[in-house]
């Protein structure tokens, strides 16, 4: 009778930390949408505001739908640097400011050797999003640009 009372407590104890984990990995999406000169032009994210999620970010993919990305969002502004590591796929971001202006755009390539470099705007930010490398460029943002993030019911 004790081993069945203890098989259940730990399938028990099982099945919530997989409930758990489940929950941990669902990340809300939302629709950026960034002014440029051209229009408006729109990227759907993933959002990262908690700090595993940001520090998971896009490691391990393969790939990224064409107009997908991932934003990286704090509650105030940051001096912060992002890595490459375990990233598989070369990425261009996008750095804004608390009134949504874009402060610096950037190439990030796989990190293949260590110490992997860094990438940031040198200056405070309250949020960037990572998208396919020349997104941003052939999208015509710009330094400059308001960026608006809208969240999603889908996610």
């Amino acid at each position: 009778m004790v081993g069945v009372t203890r098989a259940l407590v730990i399938l028990v104890v099982l099945a919530s930390i997989a409930g758990c984990a489940g929950r941990a990995d669902r990340t809300d999406t939302a629709v950026l949408t960034i002014a440029t000169d051209r229009g408006a032009v729109t990227l759907r994210v993933e959002v990262a505001d908690e700090p595993a999620e940001r520090a998971r970010g896009l490691s391990g993919r393969e790939s990224l739908p064409a107009d997908a990305g991932m934003a990286f969002l704090w509650d105030e502004p940051v001096r912060a640097r992002f890595w490459m590591k375990d990233t598989r796929i070369p990425l261009q971001i996008a750095f804004w400011d608390e009134r949504g202006r874009i402060l610096a755009i950037l190439d990030m390539e796989p990190c293949r050797a260590s110490p992997c470099p860094t990438y940031g705007p040198d200056r405070p930010f309250l949020g960037a999003a990572e998208a396919n490398t020349g997104w941003f460029t052939e999208h015509g943002v710009a330094v400059g640009d308001r960026v608006r993030l809208g969240r999603s019911d889908d996610g």
